[in-house]
């Protein structure tokens, strides 16, 4: 009779436990947690993102042990190209034929918005962790885009402010010729006639040039305190090096990028950027908790540490793998809900995800070091302020979002 007991015990605890194991995998589509990273992994952008980012979001998963409540986490890896119809072509593939759940993405501000918009039709979360267009979470903000990283509004005025504190009050902007580039001199010409400066005169670029010997001459000409630099990645890098090459600084023009990552220290060299500042969302060398992150990222990326959009990267996919966890699901509306009631914990960011889909994060204000300061590799910033959240950010009182409650 008691084994009988015990047998019949036995069998409703297994029963309850595939109860539970099933209900699980019905709340995960296709038994399987499926993220898409999408970036530039080729062109004037995958120096930004790239691999880098990719690496960034293995290690997050391998954090939770490859699988949420017993269901693995795959990751698929897409370049945009730089061109939004292919951006939007694959995030159709990836949702409607290949069941990936979450994207997480650093395109061109114009590929972002484009995919944003497919995934909000979708209902899927989308991570945006070093696309710069504050649109996404402005004008065309949607419930299941979030921002990671920073945004025109927050770059321009970090960069902006700096500036004007040392009376440097006249500004002439090398602009990239798409969204992202006329936003952010909108941006930060909006903070510099605010403040009492003026500009006097700006010029555009294509994406992806080599030769800016048109734009600086005419920089130079117009005789501005300040030449704004409204360009990033590679653009940055060409631009920097022809100004040092045209002597622009050391007749007394001061070069002011709107925003620059790590790497782009690395690449062009501390003897033309040294003294720069900017904001940053994150430092690899900011703590020594940040430091043992990048020592396991160098791991698979080489001989390199993880720039300002990579950390980010990471804090995003495992804030999503930790609500995917606490709602036991990979349904959209259910992440979402969750991914906005936790805060946002770990080594790179402390923060709270406001109703726009900004990360409410304060910034590090940093400054490029000189030569004789960097003692180690990768040692190039120096880290000379905190710019709280509720300063750096858009205040929702300009919001022009839609789900903000005026």
């Amino acid at each position: 009779m008691k084994t009988k007991v015990k047998c019949s015990h036995m069998a409703a605890v297994i029963a309850a436990m595939t109860l539970v194991a099933s209900q699980a995998q019905a709340d995960i589509s296709n038994g399987v947690i499926k993220i898409g990273v999408m970036n530039d992994q080729s062109g004037p952008y995958a120096d930004n993102c790239g691999a880098g980012s990719t690496a960034s979001v293995k290690m997050a998963v391998d954090d939770h042990g490859g699988a949420i409540n017993g269901m693995p986490v795959e990751i698929v890896v897409a370049d945009d190209q730089n061109k939004p119809d292919i951006g939007v072509a694959q995030a159709l593939k990836w949702i409607e034929q290949e069941g990936v759940d979450v994207i997480v993405g650093c395109s061109a501000s114009s590929i972002a918005l484009a995919v944003q918009d497919v995934m909000n039709t979708h209902e899927k979360p989308y991570l945006i962790a070093g696309t710069a267009t504050s649109d996404t979470t402005n004008a065309k903000c949607t419930p299941y885009g979030t921002n990671w990283a920073y945004d025109t509004y927050t770059l321009a005025k970090g960069s902006v402010m700096a500036q004007l504190a040392q009376g440097l009050d006249e500004w002439y902007f090398i602009t990239v010729d798409y969204t992202f580039g006329k936003q952010w001199q909108e941006d930060a010409t909006k903070f510099i006639e605010e403040n009492g400066g003026k500009v006097v005169g700006s010029i555009l670029h294509p994406l992806g040039t080599n030769d800016f010997s048109s734009q600086l001459l005419q920089a130079q000409a117009s005789g501005a305190k300040v030449i704004g630099i409204a360009n990033a990645g590679a653009d940055l890098a060409n631009v920097l090096k022809q100004a040092r090459e045209f002597g622009i600084a050391d007749a007394g023009q001061v070069l002011a990028p709107l925003g620059m990552q790590v790497n782009n220290v690395h690449g062009i060299g501390l003897e033309t950027m040294q003294g720069l500042v900017a904001s940053a969302p994150a430092y690899w060398d900011q703590s020594d908790e940040a430091r043992a992150f990048s020592e396991r990222w160098s791991a698979q990326m080489g001989d390199r540490k993880p720039n300002e959009s990579q950390t980010v990267t990471y804090s995003a996919v495992n804030h999503y793998l930790k609500a995917v966890e606490a709602t036991g699901s990979d349904a959209g509306p259910d992440v979402m809900a969750s991914m906005r009631e936790m805060p946002v914990d770990d080594v790179f960011t402390q923060a709270t995800i406001r109703e726009d889909g900004v990360v409410l994060r304060d910034m590090l204000q940093v400054q490029v070091k000189t030569p004789a300061e960097s003692e180690y590799p990768w040692d190039y910033y120096k880290v000379i302020g905190n710019l709280p959240a509720a300063d750096i950010w858009r205040p929702l009182s300009e919001s022009e979002c839609p789900l903000v409650k005026n």
